[in-house]
């Protein structure tokens, strides 16, 4: 008996198997990038995103059952604070989705905050939800649902039968009370939103209905957002434990336990409250630090200076210097999150000679996301005063050596590297085999953790230096760096 997980990013989405030894097996991957209309606009298609996942999920329970194999129950993890309205009778979406990346809302971010005193970012649902209902249904007179994209695919499995969140995804939406671990009324009532859109919470492990939609109709068992799901993929389930995930951006994200935050806002160190998981009523708790572009700065590198040709490229094209000859890169493609949330902060390159080559770049380039990794440890170290005696890492840019070697010099620690790229499908498979049997409590999953390949540090950065270059990349675009959401 295996689980089946179904794992939405934002960029693609998935089904794979998850065993009973934590081995993650018969990935059926498909494309499904958002569209961008125009800057700062980020949208999908969520019926086409509904199709394919059922497609793939029917071809990996194919494959499941060619090997003789039954699926014992259902994991779903996906992007966060994406936004989906749909019509609670017929089932089709009103208008485009919204990505979590979507900026259309930044205005009604900052008015929100003026008129009813709610700090919201425009990467949540809250603006997202109440532009849709501005824009298709400005009487509040259609009988409408609301939900992410874990709630849309719960919705699209089930048949319709179920429209729940958990607290993982709910939490992040900033239409949830922190405190009660409820929807909050008060955000609704400002906004326009009426509570009878909002999906149930539930847990993020537990019986929470079955996958009609589905051959067996399997029961869904796990329910988490994707930094989450990775945070458990990777046995980061004591406080203390940390990982980060190094895809497009980077996401630290650091368990705290059973002791619920005192402060529900982001933190002066730029860190803030996560629910990590739940089950059986109790939550988990957790901080998030936040790098807003970390691969992309390397698909920078091949896509538009066109200095490498893969990815995997910029470690062989790094490694043929030692160091980068006093080279350093700040990556703000897309400005700083943790710990100084400067939207107006721009990518810079500092150091440059006559002497300056491709290597250099290209290693100054990954020496500079690592450095931004150090800044994201230190910044939830400093916020929650747990020691991360070590780091695991996941995502993309985990593959790459001189990367991983970087971060464990930058942070000081040794670095250990997820077994699988993708930790949030592992995660979710074991959310939803904790709900089915399959594994009996969160000690066992954190005690099955077996990294590829431990990294320890070699060398060191001097950090003085390299905050003396964050401050030359900060506030180059006044404006955006007025923004404080």
């Amino acid at each position: 008996m295996s689980i089946l997980v179904i794992d939405v990013g934002t960029s693609g989405l998935r089904a794979a198997t998850v065993t009973a030894d934590g081995d993650v097996r018969n990935v059926n991957p498909r494309p499904f990038a958002p569209s961008s209309p125009s800057p700062g606009l980020v949208e999908f298609d969520a019926m086409a995103m509904g199709a394919a996942v059922l497609e793939v999920a029917a071809a990996t329970a194919e494959r499941m059952a060619s090997d003789g194999d039954t699926v014992d129950a259902l994991g779903i993890t996906t992007q966060r604070a994406s936004t989906i309205v749909w019509d609670r009778t017929t089932g089709e979406p009103i208008g485009p989705a919204l990505g979590w990346q979507d900026l259309r809302t930044v205005f009604e971010c900052i008015m929100a905050k003026a008129d009813h005193g709610l700090a919201l970012a425009p990467n949540q649902s809250a603006t997202k939800v109440a532009w849709l209902l501005s824009t298709y249904d400005p009487d509040r007179s259609r009988d409408l649902l609301f939900g992410t994209v874990d709630t849309w695919i719960a919705w699209v499995v089930s048949g319709g039968a179920l429209h729940i969140t958990d607290h993982t995804n709910a939490a992040v939406t900033g239409l949830y009370d922190m405190g009660k671990r409820i929807w909050s009324e008060h955000a609704c009532a400002g906004l326009g939103i009426p509570m009878r859109m909002l999906p149930t919470i539930v847990d993020s492990s537990g019986e929470l209905g079955h996958a009609t939609a589905l051959d067996g109709a399997p029961l869904i068992g796990g329910l988490a957002g994707d930094q989450q799901a990775s945070l458990v993929g990777q046995g980061c389930v004591r406080p203390g434990m940390a990982k980060v995930t190094f895809g497009t951006g980077g996401m630290l994200d650091l368990c705290t336990g059973t002791e619920p935050p005192t402060d529900h806002h982001r933190s002066s160190q730029g860190t803030f409250p996560i629910v990590a998981w739940t089950r059986s009523g109790q939550a988990n708790w957790g901080v998030e630090a936040i790098m807003l572009s970390a691969g992309t700065n390397v698909e920078w590198l091949r896509d538009d200076l066109g200095i490498i040709d893969t990815a995997a490229a910029s470690h062989e094209i790094a490694a043929q210097c030692v160091t980068t000859d006093g080279v350093t890169y700040v990556p703000a493609l897309l400005g700083l999150g943790t710990p100084k949330w400067d939207y107006g902060a721009r990518g810079t390159l500092l150091g440059i000679t006559r002497g300056t080559g491709r290597p250099q770049i290209v290693r100054a380039v990954l020496e500079g996301v690592a450095q931004r990794g150090a800044d994201l440890v230190e910044a939830a170290e400093a916020d929650t005063g747990l020691a991360i005696p070590t780091l695991r890492v996941d995502g993309g840019m985990s593959e790459n050596p001189t990367f991983v070697q970087a971060l464990a010099n930058a942070t000081g620690k040794p670095v250990e590297v997820s077994p699988v790229t993708e930790a949030t499908t592992l995660g979710a498979g074991y959310l939803a085999g904790l709900a089915a049997g399959t594994w009996s409590n969160l000690d066992e999953v954190a005690d099955s953790w077996a990294p590829a390949t431990v990294v320890e540090p070699n060398g060191s950065f001097d950090r003085d230096r390299w905050r003396q270059a964050i401050e030359r990349s900060s506030r180059w675009i006044p404006d955006l760096s007025a923004l404080d959401f």
